[in-house]
């Protein structure tokens, strides 16, 4: 159904998700062009490939190519935060132009194609980029769609092509919205499934019944590999799929142990399917992205990928944009950048740098994310946070939220136990950092609102 469209407008054409559809729209030689709300360096990237941008709601600035007559061609692309009053989408539904969200889109590309999806709360970004790059050390055909850039890389849209069907469509399966509901992949991940989007489910027990719903999904004798503990067990998955859980430090049916730190390098040993491989290193640090290659390390070798090629990329992988990234790194101060937006995966990324850096102090920057997930954690927020030295919160990022009342970061800030908190603006950040700059040790922004712009203002003050 997609070969007939020859013009593809994305309404929200900014964001992680919606360019890497576009990317893939222009590789195939399609017209693209959209809206989003504000400028980024990723607009500014996809300007540079060539398709027409602009940032203001206004019929009037749709190109002409894509109110033509011959509307036929056109497929019109949305992102579910995008209002229902938006003028350019409600002109389009009605002149009767085929509009579809983002995630019925990536449903019906990968629909012919041997498809890997990967599911989770958190980790599937990072989880989904380690496969990515395994693939791509092993030569075999893939098209991979991630939620975030790929360092070395440089890209959110992973490919090599083929020009038949035999090729891997490797896809982030993403639960907002119940996105992941139009895919049906042939192996499934499901790293985590914690509490989230309550705006959206209601309570936890609806999140799990969905992600009961998302196994259901996968494929007639396809795999599922879900970390250890989750509402996923064998029989809630058809009796003709191989299932399969996996954990860290624990027995399970994949797992990784004897894990430890040689120089900052993270380095295990992984045993499933049969097999022991030993003395793994992980190119990125963390025991959360341990787990993550876990999973990886899972998929890869029931695709027959061999040890060797495995064992090669995950000591080259260089990880994600804005993931446990080193953004400055001097013999007196480590910067990291952390797009950790949910307790579990602050306080992973907390309890990850306090045993990279036992002796040093460690100074956390956070913007919380969105009105409701403050509401809804603000207490299990404050319990990771306290595992920092210091604390400076951030107001909250609203995204697609309007202000909600008696919610803001003091929810948090009065519940955190470390003595050296406070809340600022980010406009005030950056003097805070210049009074205590001289005894910044490791310096963590953390955080998926706009904090990710301001990394290199927070790194000249703390170099210098």
């Amino acid at each position: 159904m997609l070969k007939q469209f020859k013009k593809v407008y994305f309404i929200g054409i900014g964001g992680i998700g919606m360019s890497a559809l576009a990317r893939w729209f222009q590789m195939n030689q399609c017209q693209v062009a959209g809206y989003d709300r504000s400028p980024s360096a990723l607009t500014e990237a996809l300007q540079n490939e060539g398709m027409h941008l602009h940032f203001r709601d206004a019929i009037e600035e749709i190109p002409q190519a894509f109110t033509a007559p011959n509307k036929h061609e056109v497929l019109v692309v949305y992102t579910p935060a995008v209002p229902q009053t938006h003028q350019e989408l409600n002109f389009f539904r009605a002149h009767n132009y085929l509009t579809k969200k983002r995630a019925e889109v990536l449903g019906m590309l990968t629909q012919d194609y041997f498809t890997i999806a990967i599911a989770g709360t958190h980790g599937k970004t990072t989880t989904s980029a380690l496969i990515a790059h395994i693939l791509y050390n092993s030569n075999i055909p893939f098209t991979a769609f991630l939620g975030g850039i790929m360092q070395g890389y440089e890209q959110n849209l992973l490919t090599r092509q083929s020009p038949d069907k035999e090729s891997i469509m490797l896809a982030e399966a993403d639960e907002y919205d119940k996105s992941f509901l139009h895919l049906s992949p042939d192996i499934a991940v499901v790293t985590a499934i914690d509490a989230d989007h309550l705006e959206i489910y209601g309570d936890k027990n609806h999140l799990e019944d969905t992600f009961v719903s998302f196994a259901k999904k996968i494929k007639a004798k396809g795999r599922l590999f879900a970390k250890k503990g989750l509402a996923l067990e064998k029989n809630s998955v058809d009796s003709d799929i191989y299932f399969a859980d996996y954990e860290i430090d624990k027995a399970a049916d994949c797992y990784s142990n004897n894990i430890r730190l040689q120089e900052g390098t993270f380095i295990f040993d992984w045993c499933g399917l049969g097999e022991n491989i030993k003395n793994l290193s992980l190119g990125i640090p963390g025991y959360h992205n341990v787990e993550n290659a876990t999973a990886a390390i899972a998929v890869a070798r029931s695709l027959n990928i061999s040890e060797s090629t495995v064992r090669k990329a995950l000591a080259s992988f260089k990880g994600v944009k804005r993931r446990f990234e080193y953004v400055s790194k001097t013999a007196k101060m480590t910067f990291i950048d952390d797009y950790a937006h949910h307790p579990k995966e602050v306080e992973a990324l907390l309890y990850s740098v306090r045993a990279m850096y036992p002796h040093q102090k460690i100074t956390a920057i956070f913007q919380p994310h969105l009105f409701s997930r403050t509401k809804d954690f603000a207490a299990e927020f404050a319990q990771s946070l306290s595992l920092a030295d210091e604390v400076i919160l951030l107001e909250i990022y609203p995204a697609r939220e309007l202000p909600m009342e008696g919610v803001s970061s003091k929810l948090i800030l009065d519940n955190i136990t470390t003595k050296d908190k406070m809340v600022c603006s980010k406009e005030q950040l950056l003097d805070e950092l210049k009074k205590r700059k001289k005894d910044l040790q490791v310096v963590l922004s953390i955080g998926a609102g706009d904090i990710g712009q301001m990394t290199q203002e927070i790194a000249q003050i703390i170099e210098n």
